[in-house]
């Protein structure tokens, strides 16, 4: 139990610096505009703390998700690792006891 516990634990953390790299970079190509002539600028106006709130909630609900996929692997690979390393028992020969 305790060895499923740290796989999943360390799966999860693993989901989330995974997530902390490729979220950014897919959150910029996705809120990119598309269809511009080279060297063109765009003309917008923002509110800053609208869109800090945008990309810092989806940075948070990537690593969220990244978290539980990265638990859920690890936890399948805690079972196959704590089910291999499990001592084979065979039959008991009280007999001989």
């Amino acid at each position: 139990m305790k060895t499923l516990l740290i796989w999943t634990l360390m799966g999860a953390l693993l989901g989330i610096a995974v997530a902390s790299l490729v979220v950014p970079p897919a959150l910029s190509w996705y809120s990119a505009p598309g269809g511009l002539p080279e060297g063109t600028q765009i003309q917008a106006l923002v509110q800053i703390p609208e869109v800090i709130r945008y990309a810092t909630g989806k940075l948070i609900r990537g690593q969220m998700i990244g978290a539980v996929i990265g638990a859920i692997a690890g936890a399948v690979c805690g079972f196959v690792v704590g089910r291999r390393s499990a001592p084979a028992q065979g039959p008991s020969n009280k007999a001989t006891a």
